[in-house]
């Protein structure tokens, strides 16, 4: 199925090609299709694809030699993964579905050769990288400098705080590998905010009572 242009005009990597580079650039993505579950890259293999999410839900993680989990992002529609590993060469992370999602992909070798034909590409992969290492930056801030209860709000904000899009029912497992916790740390923290007022439990589901109160304990600064 081809892919829209205005689809790839909206990518970072793309952004500011007229229509006949965006036509040259489109010929070279294909779909992919996965359910939740699907691992879509392994860790240690070699980075072969650069993909985009168009719908769904994909995280992406590392896993410790006894089996530990930390999720390093969670990828929603518009974004891409296997940025910094397709210019490199070894996928230093895996990814996975958390639902049902569809992927458009380009090849590391295609990547490279459109980057070589238009200059303006490998300004925007200077972009992206840039933007990828912030995000690093403010998760070292997370893991460092907010205790778990704040970096459980700062969650729930991020992921249900909204109400709509793109947002997948986290249990409380995948909350303790964002954070890097254990999961029984979540557990006590969602009391926490409860007894605070900031959340309400609801059936299994959370309901955000008090944004204000939820962002004030993630240490958020309006």
């Amino acid at each position: 199925m081809p892919i829209n242009l205005d689809t790839i005009r909206g990518m970072p990597y793309f952004s500011g090609l007229d229509d006949s580079a965006l036509a040259a650039v489109s010929r070279y993505f294909f779909e992919k299709k996965a359910v939740r579950g699907d691992t879509l890259v392994f860790e240690g293999a070699p980075a072969e694809v650069l993909y985009f999410v168009v719908a769904g839900v994909v995280k992406v993680f590392k896993t410790s030699a006894d089996g530990k989990e930390q999720i390093l992002h969670v990828i929603r529609p518009g974004d891409s993964f296997n940025d910094v590993p397709v210019l490199g060469g070894i996928n230093l992370v895996s990814a996975a579905a958390m639902s049902a999602a569809v992927l458009n992909g380009i090849k590391k070798k295609d990547l490279e050769a459109l980057s070589k034909e238009y200059p303006r590409i490998a300004l925007n992969v200077i972009n992206v990288l840039s933007q990828r290492v912030q995000e690093m930056i403010e998760l070292v801030e997370d893991l460092s400098f907010r205790n778990v209860s704040g970096r459980v709000a700062k969650i729930l904000l991020e992921h249900i705080g909204t109400g709509g899009g793109e947002n997948p029912r986290l249990t409380q497992q995948e909350i303790a590998a964002m954070i890097g916790t254990a999961r029984e740390m979540v557990g006590r923290s969602f009391r926490t905010l409860e007894e605070e007022g900031a959340i309400k439990i609801e059936r299994n589901l959370i309901v955000i009572t008090d944004k204000a109160a939820l962002r004030k304990i993630a240490g958020i600064i309006e």
